[in-house]
């Protein structure tokens, strides 16, 4: 018998055209209708791998690791100066679902930097806040603020230790108030000292220190005052065993 030879289906032409288009591999650079660019390397038609973006609008470039469209991996961010005409770092560290996840240094226009953990875009975790003003905080974060422990050491050298909620100083923490030699210990809410003790400290190397020091506070006659506390405490208990019969 004859061999009927079947013909080969043919792919539609569509499918040939995207399959041609698809962008994989690495790539000269990429214009979008916007005046946005990427040059780097693809992977079905999406950002994978090493590439610059730059944003021709927003004047922001990102050049890092991508992830199926997505800065994923350690990249650095730039923004573009209108007076200069320079591209400045704006943040240098690691990314996660387009997101400052993990480890990074942000660079903030007014001249202050931070340097630490990151986690949905936001300060959270461990790390340094630098001030313009000289002020540095060192501890932990939560949603772009201070929030558990921490040191902020002020310009002038004076520090606070202890807890903190929300950006403020909440809960047991200290206070060193070394240019006058002096030290707060208590409690803080809401960033207002609420109850605690003041004492001498580190005063003979203090810069302004007070006129006069804290004097002790002791008992004149501490036989008197156990003999007062020994009558007091007797007469409860007569009063207790009175009850009771």
């Amino acid at each position: 018998m004859p061999h009927l030879k079947q013909p080969q289906k043919k792919e539609p032409l569509v499918k040939e055209w995207e399959r041609r288009a698809e962008k994989s591999g690495l790539h000269g650079t990429v214009y979008s209708a916007s005046g946005d660019e990427f040059t780097g390397e693809w992977l079905e038609d999406k950002k994978h791998g090493k590439g610059t973006q730059v944003w021709k609008r927003a004047g922001v470039i990102y050049d890092g690791d991508w992830k199926f469209g997505k800065r994923d991996g350690f990249g650095t961010l730039s923004k573009l100066q209108p007076l200069s005409g320079e591209y400045v770092r704006v943040y240098s560290g690691e990314w996660k679902n387009d997101k400052k996840e993990g480890f990074g240094t942000q660079f903030y226009s007014s001249g202050s930097w931070y340097e630490g953990q990151w986690a949905g875009h936001k300060r959270s975790g461990s790390g340094r806040m630098f001030y313009q003003n000289g002020d540095i905080y060192e501890g932990e974060w939560l949603n772009d603020k201070p929030h558990g422990q921490g040191t902020l050491r002020l310009a002038n050298e004076n520090r606070y230790e202890g807890s903190w909620k929300d950006g403020k100083k909440d809960g047991h923490g200290r206070f060193f108030f070394l240019d006058r030699g002096q030290l707060y210990e208590g409690f803080w809410v809401d960033d207002v000292p609420k109850c605690g003790t003041v004492c001498d400290f580190g005063r003979e190397l203090a810069s302004s220190p007070t006129t006069y020091p804290i004097p002790p506070v002791q008992l004149q006659d501490t036989e008197s005052v156990l003999m007062e506390a020994l009558k007091l405490c007797s007469e409860e208990c007569s009063d207790q065993i009175r009850d009771w019969v």
